[in-house]
């Protein structure tokens, strides 16, 4: 997601995560036309960079690290899988044929192509003949409806690595409730076609229980969480006790910290206000604390305002 899976948000995730429930994560996804233009990569790289310490723990947890990119053209994204080769550690390549965001449809990249299946084709195939990773694929059922039968069944004869099916239509954004059942569409239609295939489900996933619960319905290999881990991010973590108020403050310190060793004056600090009500919104006078926080510019502000917090007014 794009301003929210950065290396910084990836590492806060994984410092409290159970390597038992966590087996791969995203980086942010990147334009393959910025990444092969000299001036747009300088603007868009930043989004597929692994920090040593996120690094470490991914070394240390045994979890998986995809870059995710998104375009409309096929010789784009060749050479730029080529030119990530070369200056990145990945262990997979991830197209993003989902996104719904109009901005990005109208470039026709991401879920626009699910209008083109022959175009899209050539897009899997050329970043497949431009790197030795595996490839996958992250897509919604339809434009308007689902297409989820015709529409799979092109993806798996590209004997891609794995599919990332996100349960809604292009249209339906993240407004309308998920259909699972077309999830069991598609998992029977990887059956047929291509059994080495690993498909993963997505949409309306909050809880590693709701997770288990999907696989079982559906047949899916397994879940992926978007604006679950968003809203949770010790949502992977082995202990399913909601955090206490300190372990709340202490990872938002912890977040502020990284954002800013990590990106310094590279990045606006502003961005880091959207996490800051997930780390406070189950504490007492939260919004009065968030109100403060959102205000905030810098991390010595950040620190000085949790700095003035009465702990020992809070049950832990």
């Amino acid at each position: 997601m794009e301003d929210v899976t950065d290396t910084v948000f990836r590492e806060v995730v994984l410092s409290v995560a159970d390597p038992k429930l966590l087996n791969v994560v995203f980086t942010e996804f990147c334009s393959t036309d910025g990444l092969c233009h000299a001036v747009g990569r300088s603007k868009v790289a930043h989004r597929l960079l692994v920090s040593e310490s996120e690094r470490m723990l991914l070394k240390q947890l045994g979890v998986k690290l995809v870059a995710q990119i998104w375009g409309s053209r096929p010789e784009k994204f060749g050479e730029a899988v080529r030119w990530i080769s070369d200056n990145y550690s990945f262990d997979g390549i991830d197209i993003n044929m989902g996104c719904p965001a109009k901005k990005i449809v109208k470039q026709g990249g991401c879920s626009a192509l699910i209008a083109s299946p022959n175009l899209a084709k050539e897009i899997i195939a050329a970043t497949q003949e431009s790197t030795s990773l595996p490839v996958s694929v992250k897509t919604r059922t339809g434009i308007l409806s689902h297409q989820t039968e015709s529409w799979i069944t092109n993806l798996l004869e590209m004997s891609l690595s794995a599919i990332t099916l996100h349960c809604r239509t292009q249209s339906d954004m993240s407004e309308r409730p998920a259909d699972y059942a077309q999830m069991k569409i598609a998992t029977e239609l990887r059956d047929a076609i291509a059994p080495g295939t690993v498909m993963i489900g997505n949409g309306d996933i909050f809880t590693i229980e709701q997770a288990r619960h999907f696989v079982a319905q559906t047949g899916a290999d397994g879940a992926m969480f978007g604006r679950g881990i968003f809203q949770n991010p010790w949502l992977f973590a082995k202990d399913s006790a909601m955090p206490t108020p300190i372990q709340r403050i202490d990872l938002l310190l912890k977040h502020a910290r990284l954002y800013e060793s990590t990106w310094g004056r590279g990045k606006n600090f502003s961005i880091l206000r959207r996490f800051f009500k997930i780390y406070v919104n189950q504490l007492p006078n939260a919004g009065a604390l968030r109100g403060k926080l959102m205000l905030a510019e810098s991390l010595e502000e950040v620190e000085q305002i949790v700095g003035e917090i009465d702990f020992s007014s809070i049950e832990k």
